[in-house]
């Protein structure tokens, strides 16, 4: 049997890079798949039928997490078409970098936002199932940068970081109904985004992880994996570093 056969699984921003690769690994494991994707509905469409050709039931559903109003009706389609949701992952995240003195309030509103405003959205919106099935896992990805900061990633690291205590928060409110949740804190990880920099800078990256290498969108699929499966039954409210050893 596949570690999380027949779960419906909710993925918010799967349509490319982490979002993408969480949603690969969790259909090979035997998930049923809902993401969402907010443009891109050409990829969204593909890996849709990638999903489904892996034998498990998938659907994209364009959605914006950032809205307490879609984000309800999303859970309420994915309930009538899945019939059940047993793993949230909210994944779904922007930056708007600049630093502080040249940064507009809309810049960092919009990233608190869609990072942070989306996990309360779909958090609460998946809450009430959760709770009358007494049992669930919710996954927020979460970075390094919200633990140690960065420079010119103010709105980014602070919904990061906020993130990270919201999990801890829920972990507390819900653990008695065995619902648990967790944070995955992804280092350099290399997709479609990181393929735009130019080697010198992607290389300089490399060198300053003690593991000599950017991560993948798989290395943190997996890290997901463990916390969506009964492997991590007894872990809650703590923060998962995917980073090769960058915050040692």
């Amino acid at each position: 049997m596949k570690l999380l056969e027949g779960k419906n699984v909710i993925i918010t921003g799967a349509s490319r890079g982490i979002g993408k690769g969480i949603a690969q690994v969790f259909g090979k494991a035997g998930a049923n798949v809902a993401f969402t994707y907010s443009s891109s509905e050409a990829p969204a469409l593909e890996l849709e039928q990638e999903l489904s050709a892996m034998g498990v039931k998938a659907k994209a559903y364009k959605s914006n997490a950032g809205s307490f109003a879609e984000s309800e009706e999303l859970v309420a389609k994915v309930l009538e078409d899945f019939g059940g949701i047993d793993v949230l992952i909210n994944n779904a995240g922007i930056t708007k970098d600049n630093l502080l003195m040249r940064m507009g309030e809309e810049d960092f509103d919009t990233v608190i936002e869609i990072n942070l405003k989306s996990v309360f959205n779909m958090t609460k919106a998946v809450q009430r199932t959760m709770l009358k099935q007494r049992k669930g896992s919710i996954i927020n990805m979460s970075s390094v940068v919200g633990v140690k900061g960065n420079a010119g990633q103010t709105n980014y690291a602070a919904s990061k970081a906020g993130m990270i205590g919201f999990t801890k928060s829920v972990a507390l409110e819900l653990g008695s109904r065995s619902i648990r949740c967790n944070a995955i804190a992804p280092g350099f990880i290399e997709t479609e985004m990181t393929d735009k920099l130019d080697e010198k800078t992607v290389q300089g990256w490399r060198d300053a992880i003690p593991l000599k290498r950017g991560g993948s969108p798989e290395d943190v699929a997996n890290a997901c994996l463990f916390l969506a499966s009964d492997m991590s039954a007894y872990i809650t409210g703590q923060v998962l570093n995917v980073d090769g050893g960058m915050l040692t």
